[in-house]
């Protein structure tokens, strides 16, 4: 393989009550882009949006299933508990004075490996994280800086990391009963960091509306995921075939934790289907549902982008 190590983050995916406030909170308050509104390839009648910077660019994606009726979730061990943006160098105070203005409750901030960090949560309740970093950027949010992975042991999650993705250990912290381990991917992508969690606090993880359902890891094309794919398996993982999504290929395994993981390329990317300028605008489907367009556009609810 001619790849040492995953660059980083491609997107993750969580679960969602209904569309309308997912898309005012993270179109409005966090300022993102609705880069493509689709449906769920194996549940039509329901939305897949997806956020990320004007581009959609690897690193930035963020994307959802809405269930107007899903109950809501938990994180727990074995899941992926939160999702973590880079706030450019000089702005941390003023994200903080915004939502203070903007009557929205927040933790913090706290110091987490050196750098302040907020929390706020989303209208499902999902945990968001904003971290203070030095990178420079004339975006809200600078993409992803970290996923947090709420395991019982570190340790076999950690091998995977290091061993299979070139993950480097960058340190461990232990505060209030929560144990963290931070591991980086080399170079300066966006969203290279992913923080192993181990808490005392007793939780049982249920899936549903405000929790994750995977994440997902980039391999810059097509040859390169093929690798990785190979590499994943010949470490004891079972992964499945190369899965057409549309707008990437994807790879999908479970780590020794329980979290899904899913490899994605990143071509063709979300202007496959439209032009960058119109991103999100329309409702694109793949193939196999377009003659069934005025079925899925009579069920699903209309929404608008606050951008």
């Amino acid at each position: 393989m001619t790849k040492t190590h995953i660059p980083g983050i491609h997107h993750v995916t969580a679960i969602s009550g209904p569309p309308q406030p997912n898309v005012d909170f993270y179109t409005g308050t966090l300022q993102q882009r609705l880069v493509k509104k689709t449906v769920n390839f194996d549940d039509p009648g329901t939305y897949h949006l997806y956020y990320g910077d004007y581009a959609g660019s690897p690193g930035t994606i963020l994307t959802f299933f809405p269930f107007a009726d899903a109950g809501p979730g938990r994180a727990g061990p074995g899941m992926a508990s939160a999702y973590a943006y880079s706030v450019p160098a000089g702005q941390f105070d003023g994200w903080m004075e915004s939502l203070a203005e903007q009557a929205i409750d927040f933790e913090g901030p706290v110091e987490r490996f050196g750098k302040r960090v907020i929390t706020l949560r989303d209208p499902d309740g999902a945990l968001v994280e904003l971290v203070e970093t030095t990178r420079t950027s004339d975006d809200a949010l600078d993409g992803f800086h970290s996923v947090t992975l709420w395991l019982r042991d570190l340790a076999p999650t950690a091998k995977l990391l290091t061993d299979v993705f070139g993950y480097e250990d960058r340190g461990s912290e232990n505060m209030n009963g929560v144990e963290r381990l931070r591991l980086a991917a080399p170079g300066d992508a966006k969203g290279t960091v992913v923080d192993l969690m181990r808490s005392d606090a007793p939780s049982i993880g249920r899936p549903g509306a405000g929790t994750i359902h995977h994440v997902a890891f980039r391999a810059e094309d097509n040859d390169t995921q093929l690798a990785w794919r190979e590499a994943v398996a010949s470490a004891g993982h079972s992964v499945t075939p190369v899965i057409d999504r549309q707008y990437f290929n994807a790879i999908y395994f479970r780590e020794p934790g329980g979290v899904l993981f899913e490899i994605a390329t990143d071509p063709p990317g979300f202007a496959h289907d439209e032009p960058l300028e119109t991103l999100g605008e329309s409702l694109k489907l793949p193939a196999q549902y377009e003659g069934i367009r005025d079925r899925i556009e009579r069920v699903l609810p209309p929404i608008k982008s606050a951008a």
